[in-house]
């Protein structure tokens, strides 16, 4: 095959991937919304990753999505409202205010987690153990690869 020849095979494959991906992400936020109609996907990934951390700083959110202050402020006074956050001063300075998970916010990723779990049970239930094996490794890697070169990403 030449150059050109496999250079169009890649391309042919990444435009496919970028095609699953979206789709990958369109199912998740509709996901998200069935689990809590009133929480969108990123509100419900910003609790999921304060649960994970046992709870964070809003800054800390902030810089690990690389979202601007003013958005992460908005979906934390949503869930807030919800009354699935709540902030704690932090143990060693009390001036700094932490995020954690409320009772009910906690239930709420529960539950989800648990849809999630069986949904993608569901959809994989044909795959062999080979199969997975094989696309847990290239998610791992993929997503090794970090976001340093996709757009609008800071630079370094």
């Amino acid at each position: 095959m030449s150059d050109d020849g496999t250079r169009d095979a890649r391309d042919a494959s990444v435009d496919v991937i970028q095609r699953e991906l979206t789709a990958f992400a369109r199912r998740a936020r509709a996901a998200a919304a069935r689990v809590h109609p009133e929480i969108p996907l990123v509100s419900y990934t910003l609790l999921a990753h304060i649960e994970e951390r046992r709870g964070c700083r809003a800054t800390d959110l902030a810089a690990h999505y690389l979202l601007d202050k003013s958005t992460v402020s908005r979906q934390l006074a949503g869930l807030e409202k919800l009354g699935l956050v709540e902030r704690r001063p932090a143990p060693d300075d009390h001036r700094v205010q932490v995020l954690h998970p409320t009772e009910a916010g906690s239930e709420v990723l529960a539950t989800a987690q648990a849809n999630r779990r069986a949904a993608y049970q569901e959809r994989l239930a044909d795959w062999s153990a080979e199969d997975l094996d094989r696309f847990a490794a290239y998610l791992l890697r993929y997503n090794a690869a970090g976001t340093a070169d996709l757009p609008g990403a800071p630079s370094a």
